[in-house]
């Protein structure tokens, strides 16, 4: 049996008397999408943020590979491989799309200076960053500034950004967020795709392409999961329906 890409273990994060997350665990497996929904305020953030280094766990295990996290931060959890979209663009607003991605490109080479001549006709980093934006449907707004790019736009620059990093895992924050129709629909496919490259945790409040991604759906509420499963599973669970799906099924 294949081993987890990922493993949570009883993860705890309290802010005062808010259990945050209270004694999650999960685990992704290759080639999976695992989804995480639940209602606003149910600590799935906070818990994408422990996985990603950048908040404290107060107690419990994260694995990734078969390697403890313990200790890491957010840039060595990256360096090994994790790749994170943020539920709040964290972009260079004032460089291009490009610079943006090539700023990924360098990182992930380990080289942070460019001498011999300027990074922006540098076909090392510039190649594999258009080749990125290509991917996500951006190759046209290669020269616009992040800050102009709409909302959806800077979503898809966010993962060509975490593609160029060449993660071995995918943890996304509501990738759809902002999205139109059309544009949810085409990020939709391209994820589908993405799977097979490295696996998914996907945190997502549009429940059309959660049930059309997910190969297992984990519900959190109050910071605890009440039911990991298939998405029909999940369908028809009573207590998922009353506590987060409602008539949405």
């Amino acid at each position: 049996m294949a081993e987890p890409v990922l493993e949570i273990l009883n993860l705890r994060k309290s802010f005062g008397a808010l259990k945050a997350t209270d004694g999650v665990s999960l685990t992704l497996m290759p080639g999976e999408i695992h989804a995480l929904i639940g209602p606003n305020g149910a600590g799935k953030s906070t818990l994408i943020h422990q996985i990603g280094g950048s908040i404290r766990s107060d107690s419990g295990t994260i694995r990734f590979l078969a390697r403890d996290m313990a200790g890491m931060d957010m840039a060595a959890r990256a360096r090994a491989g994790l790749g994170r979209s943020f539920q709040i663009s964290s972009l260079a607003p004032e460089f291009s799309a490009l610079r943006n991605v090539m700023l990924a490109v360098q990182a992930r080479q380990g080289s942070s200076f460019r001498f011999f001549r300027p990074v922006t006709r540098d076909p090392s980093l510039t190649g594999p960053a258009m080749e990125m934006l290509e991917r996500v449907g951006l190759a046209g707004r290669a020269h616009v500034p992040a800050a102009e790019l709409s909302h959806g736009e800077r979503r898809q620059l966010e993962i060509a950004i975490a593609l160029a990093l060449g993660p071995k895992a995918f943890l996304l924050d509501e990738p759809m967020a902002g999205m139109g129709p059309e544009g949810s629909k085409s990020l939709t496919g391209f994820l589908d795709g993405l799977r097979h490259e490295a696996p998914i945790l996907l945190v997502e409040h549009d429940m059309d392409a959660v049930f059309f991604l997910a190969d297992r759906i984990s519900v959190l509420v109050y910071g605890q999961i009440i039911a990991t499963g298939t998405v029909e599973q999940i369908r028809n669970d009573p207590d998922v329906r009353r506590a987060y799906l409602g008539d949405m099924t």
